[in-house]
C-alpha cells in the first residue's frame, strides 16, 4: 500500500495504490490546520478501499506516505508569510542583493527597510552593543525571523561568532521567538549573494510548513504507521520531515506533475510537452522535453537565483480560486485567492469575490449535482450575484457577457504565461491537468497556438500520482579548497550520507551514490562526473565543491493504456446547456468513466469525470484510450 498526498491552496488531493488497484479522492484545504485535511483525505481513502471509515488498518498496513505542499509556493506568490530582517557583515552589502528590478522587487516584499550591518572588526563589548542594538531595531520595524550573512570566505567561522554572541545576549525564549538563521547553516556555497538569497527564502517559506508537518507526523506516528512521512521535494526525491530543507519545497506539487507528465510522455512517445496544473491558487508551468525534465542546478525562485538544484517551473497567480475584479475598468485576474476558505462564491461558504469556477458554473461547464463527484454543493444564484457585483455591474454588463469576459481574461493570462515561459513548436502537446487544468484548455491552447492537448486519467490528481515516481535520497555538498583533497572530501561526504540514510531506516550498502565535481567560474557552473580518479584539467582560480546524491529506490505506479486503439462513437449520458461565444445551446454530455477504448467524438460538448470538467470547444475532437487518458485534436 501506498499513499501520495498532494496538498494545494485550495483542495487536497490523495492517490493510493495497493497492488494493481488505484484510489482518489479530494477533499477541501483546511488552511486552518493543515493536518486536518490530510486525514480527512486519509478516512476518505479508507472509505473507498474497505467500504466503511477505517483509518487504523488503512495507515498500519501502508508502506510509505508521500507528501508534497503548495503552501509555500502560494505564500510567496501572494507575498503572505513572516516579515523578514536581515543582518550583513564582512563585504556584503543589500544593494548587492537587488541587481536586477525582479529581485529589488522581491527583497523589497521580502525585507524592505529591515537591515542592519555589523562591523565584526570592532571590539568586544562595541560589537555587543550593535549587535544587540541591530536585533532589537529590526524586532521593533516588524521582522519576526532575522537572516544572518557573511561576505567573505570565512563566512562559517564569522556567523558562528556572530550566533555565539546571540546565544549569551538573549535568553532561548527570546530567540524562540524570533528565530536567527544563518547563512551557512542552510546552504555551503561560496557564492555570497546567490547564498544569502537561498537563506531568505528559507526563512519565508520555512513557517508555512514547519508546524503542520510535524503535528501531522506525530499524528501518524499515533495510528502506528510502518514508517515516516516522507516530504516531496523540487528535486524529485522525497526524505523525512526532519531531514527535509524548507526552500526545496517550492514548487514541489508542480515537481510531481512533472514527474507524471515525464513518464506518460516516455510511455506515448511525446517529445515535447508543456504541462499546465491549474490549482486553487496558482498555474505552474513546466517543459518535459525528450524525456527529461529541465533542471538548474542553481535554481531559481521567482528569477532569482538560489543555491540548490530546482527544476524549472512557473508559477504564476493565476487558478481556480483566484479573484477576478475590474480595476480602472479593467478586468484583473490575480493573483490573490479565495482559497477553500472562504472559497469561490458559489461554495457557499462566506465567499463574495467573483472567480473562474463561479465563471464555469454560470455558463453551464460545471453541474450542480455532480460537481466534485457530488460531494460539494455550489449555487449558482451565490456565483451569478458575485459576478454582477464585482465585474458586471462595473462595466455595465449583464452577468452572463459579463462572465465570458472573464472567462477571455482567464484564458489569455494563462496563456500569455505559456508562451512566456515555455516553448511552443509545431510537435508541442499541452499536458493539462490540475481540478481545473482540463476546465478551458481548448481556449488557452488555441491562444498559445497549441493544437493537441493531452489530459491524463488520473488529471485531477496528477500531482499526486507523479510523486510516486519518487526515491528516498539526500544531497550531500562540501566545498574543495584543491583538488589534490578530493578524497578527504568524498571521505567526510560519504560519513555524512552513511548518518543521514541511517536516519531514514537504510545502510549506505543499500543505496546508489553519484557524485560529482561542480566548477564555477566567471559566473559559470560546469558539472563533471566524478568516477573514482580526480579530474584533469581543471582550472587552478575555479570555485570547486563536491555534490553527493544518495538514494533508495522504492515502488512505482506503472504507466498504461495505448491509443490507437479502432476508433468508435464516445457514449453521451445527456445534454448540459451551455453559453459559448455570446449564444447558449444544449450540448452533448461525455462521462470519461462510461467510454471505451478509442472512444470519439466532436465538441462542442462537456467532457467530465467526478473531478474535473473539460468544455470541447467548437472545432476540437477529443479520444479515450483504456486508461481513460485523453487526447484533444484541433481541426
Amino acid at each position: 500500500m501506498l499513499i501520495n498526498i498532494d496538498n494545494g491552496g485550495t483542495l487536497t488531493d490523495i492517490f493510493a495504490t495497493d497492488g494493481d488497484q488505484v484510489y482518489r479522492t479530494k477533499t477541501l484545504t483546511t488552511p486552518f490546520d493543515l493536518s486536518r485535511c490530510i486525514f480527512d483525505g486519509l478516512t476518505k481513502v479508507s472509505s473507498l478501499i474497505y467500504g466503511e471509515e477505517d483509518l487504523r488498518t488503512l495507515l498500519s498496513t501502508t508502506d510509505h506516505i508521500r507528501y508534497s505542499t503548495t503552501q509555500g509556493t502560494n505564500a510567496l506568490v501572494e507575498r503572505k508569510g513572516p516579515r523578514l530582517g536581515l543582518v550583513l557583515t564582512g563585504d556584503l552589502k543589500a544593494a548587492d542583493l537587488m541587481h536586477d528590478e525582479k529581485s529589488t522587487e522581491l527583497f523589497e516584499a521580502l525585507v524592505g527597510s529591515r537591515i542592519e550591518t555589523l562591523n565584526l572588526d570592532e571590539d568586544g563589548i562595541d560589537l555587543e552593543r550593535n549587535a544587540v542594538r541591530a536585533i532589537n531595531k529590526l524586532s521593533a520595524a516588524g521582522a519576526n525571523r532575522v537572516v544572518v550573512a557573511h561576505g567573505g570566505v570565512d563566512r562559517g567561522t564569522q556567523e558562528t561568532k556572530i550566533k555565539n554572541l546571540f546565544l549569551q545576549k538573549f535568553p532561548q525564549h527570546l530567540l524562540g521567538a524570533i528565530p536567527i538563521l544563518y547563512s551557512h547553516e542552510v546552504a555551503e556555497d561560496d557564492e555570497d549573494i546567490r547564498r544569502t538569497w537561498t537563506a531568505l527564502l528559507n526563512a519565508f517559506l520555512h513557517p508555512a510548513m514547519e508546524s503542520f508537518l510535524y503535528n501531522a507526523e506525530h499524528r501518524l506516528r499515533a495510528y502506528k504507521t510502518q514508517n515516516p512521512l516522507l516530504i516531496f521535494r523540487n528535486d524529485g526525491h522525497s526524505a523525512r520531515v526532519a531531514k527535509t530543507t524548507a526552500i526545496k519545497t517550492y514548487s514541489s506539487g508542480p515537481r510531481g506533475g512533472m514527474e507524471g507528465t515525464r513518464a506518460l510522455a516516455s510511455h506515448h512517445g511525446f517529445e515535447h510537452v508543456i504541462s499546465m496544473d491549474v490549482g486553487g491558487t496558482t498555474t505552474d508551468i513546466s517543459e518535459v522535453s525528450g524525456g527529461e525534465i529541465q533542471l538548474n542546478q542553481r535554481g531559481h525562485v521567482e528569477d532569482v537565483e538560489v543555491s540548490f538544484p530546482l527544476c524549472r517551473v512557473q508559477s504564476v497567480g493565476v487558478g481556480g480560486s483566484s479573484i477576478i475584479k475590474v480595476q480602472d475598468g479593467k478586468i484583473t485576474v490575480g493573483p490573490e485567492s479565495v482559497g477553500s476558505a472562504p472559497g469561490p462564491a458559489c461554495f457557499a461558504l462566506g465567499g463574495t469575490e467573483a472567480t473562474i469556477t463561479d465563471v464555469a458554473l454560470l455558463t453551464g461547464l460545471f453541474d450542480p449535482e455532480s460537481f466534485f463527484g457530488g460531494e460539494l454543493s455550489i449555487d449558482v444564484e451565490r456565483a451569478r450575484k458575485a459576478i454582477s457585483e464585482n465585474v458586471a455591474d462595473p462595466l455595465g454588463l449583464s452577468a452572463e457577457q459579463a462572465a465570458e469576459a472573464m472567462e477571455r481574461a482567464w484564458v489569455e493570462e494563462v496563456a500569455r504565461d505559456l508562451t512566456n515561459n515555455a516553448s511552443v513548436s509545431g510537435d508541442t502537446i499541452l499536458a493539462a491537468f490540475g481540478g481545473a487544468g482540463p476546465m478551458l484548455s481548448c481556449q488557452v491552447a488555441e491562444k498559445a497556438g497549441i493544437s493537441r492537448i493531452f489530459i491524463p486519467g488520473l488529471a485531477a490528481v496528477f500531482s499526486a500520482y507523479g510523486l510516486g515516481f519518487s526515491d528516498i535520497a539526500h544531497q550531500y555538498d562540501a566545498p574543495l579548497g584543491a583538488i589534490g583533497k578530493l578524497d578527504d572530501c568524498l571521505q567526510t561526504l560519504n560519513k555524512r550520507a552513511q548518518r543521514g540514510m541511517k536516519s531514514e531506516g537504510f545502510d549506505l550498502a543499500e543505496c546508489e551514490i553519484d557524485s560529482s565535481l561542480q566548477v564555477s567560474q566567471n559566473g559559470q557552473t560546469q558539472t563533471v562526473a566524478l568516477n573514482g580518479t580526480a579530474p584533469e584539467g581543471v582550472p587552478t582560480d575555479a570555485q570547486l565543491s563536491i555534490t553527493m546524491n544518495v538514494s533508495k529506490s522504492i515502488p512505482r505506479p506503472e504507466c498504461r493504456g495505448k491509443f490507437g486503439h479502432d476508433t468508435q462513437p464516445a457514449k453521451s449520458t445527456g445534454t448540459r446547456q451551455l453559453l459559448i461565444n455570446g449564444k447558449t445551446g444544449d450540448y452533448p454530455v461525455y462521462r470519461v468513466e462510461d467510454q471505451p477504448a478509442g472512444a470519439t467524438a466532436e465538441g462542442p460538448a462537456v467532457l467530465e469525470e467526478a473531478y474535473f470538467s473539460c468544455r470541447v470547444d467548437p472545432g476540437w475532437s477529443f479520444e479515450v484510450n483504456d486508461n481513460r487518458d485523453i487526447i484533444l485534436h484541433r481541426a
